[in-house]
């Protein structure tokens, strides 16, 4: 049975990528298809920012004619400079159930990026490490949230028979919304919320911008020197800022100030994959108005945590010691009162232990597992 792949040029025709994923979760009830725009945009050089700073290539994999897979490969030059590691990225990594599947589609993207001077291979990145994260290896039974990635049962045993080998999980975590916190937790909410000098305010979406600004301030300031860690650069956040405008909810994202000054930061938004899994990832003619309807009046019922972080300057302060399960205690409650049942905490390095140790004080229970995987070339 012949096996061939089929390279796809960022800006070109990207048709075969896009449907090699529905080819692969035909069948897979828990599947959310991505907006069919929002991917195209995120795949051209002229419509993601992320190309200023990187080169990528799409490739599909075909058997006996019929679509069987795909896999991209990159180069992130931002991520190089940073970690100085000659490694380059594969990612969209879904194959039908068939092992050689996935080792043409890994060999030409090792190919490619050895034309490129890369000696490691490391992913799924989609398209880089700030993007979709891992193959799900554990947590089949749910839909990814939003901006996570969902994965067949065999595409790990295909990644390990490509040769690739555990290079880190990533966790991602439940907490039920009950209204209850255990005691270290509340004291540290309560002792919080009483200094005067603390303030926990809203995102004024109005001035997405700047708040952004500080968001992405804090995170490079938080997450710098943490596995596979890489700065959003100005043009990236110029975008996120724009995205962010569709879909946050400013009572599930807030700054954390003490003495004016922007110490830590909450950014959970609403699921919004809870409003896209039926619509098949088209807009039209009736998916606009069933996705505005679902995100503004009905409004999901699950959100997804995405950064929580604290300043460095802060972090260590004994007095401050308690911000960050109180910022966790503050989320919780804002998201019960707007009717979020749960949330996922994600995601999170498997041996990062003081951000683990926080969110298990919670109450929330791992609950999705990814892996992501390197080789060397």
């Amino acid at each position: 049975m012949a096996i061939t792949i089929k390279e796809h040029t960022p800006g070109g025709d990207v048709d075969d990528f896009i449907r090699a994923g529905q080819v692969v979760f035909s069948g897979d009830a828990q599947w959310v298809p991505p907006l069919d725009f929002e991917i195209r945009e995120r795949l051209h050089p002229a419509k993601n920012p992320f190309f200023k700073r990187a080169e990528a290539v799409y490739l599909t994999a075909w058997k006996d004619g019929a679509l069987a897979g795909r896999c991209s490969a990159s180069i992130d030059r931002e991520y190089l400079r940073i970690w100085q590691n000659e490694t380059g990225f594969f990612g969209f990594f879904d194959t039908i159930d068939d092992d050689a599947v996935g080792q043409a589609l890994i060999d030409h993207a090792a190919k490619w990026l050895v034309a490129r001077g890369m000696k490691r291979m490391s992913g799924p990145f989609s398209l880089y490490c700030n993007e979709e994260v891992g193959v799900l290896i554990e947590g089949f039974d749910t839909p990814p949230m939003l901006m996570m990635a969902h994965s067949r049962r065999w595409q790990d045993r295909v990644a390990t028979a490509c040769g690739l080998a555990k290079e880190k999980d990533v966790w991602a975590w439940r907490y039920e919304v009950t209204g209850k916190f255990t005691p270290r937790v509340q004291k540290a909410w309560n002792e919080i919320k009483a200094m005067p000098e603390v303030k926990l305010r809203s995102i004024r979406p109005s001035r997405m911008q700047q708040e952004l600004d500080l968001i992405m301030d804090i995170y490079n300031d938080a997450w710098d020197g943490k596995w596979a860690f890489v700065r959003a650069l100005p043009d990236e956040v110029d975008k996120m800022a724009k995205d962010l405008k569709l879909v946050i909810d400013p009572d599930l994202a807030f700054m954390a100030e003490i003495d004016g000054k922007t110490a830590g930061m909450c950014i959970a938004l609403p699921n919004m994959n809870e409003a896209l899994q039926d619509l098949g990832g088209k807009l039209f003619p009736l998916g606009w108005a069933k996705l505005l309807w679902r995100l503004k009046v009905k409004h999901p019922v699950t959100a997804r945590l995405m950064m929580l972080g604290i300043r460095r300057e802060f972090r260590n302060v004994r007095k401050y010691m308690g911000l960050s399960a109180a910022m966790y205690a503050e989320v919780a409650t804002r998201g019960e009162a707007k009717g979020y049942r749960w949330g996922e905490l994600s995601w999170t390095r498997e041996d990062d232990r003081p951000i683990n140790a926080g969110i298990t004080s919670m109450g929330a229970k791992i609950y999705k597992r990814y892996r992501v995987y390197d080789k060397a070339l």
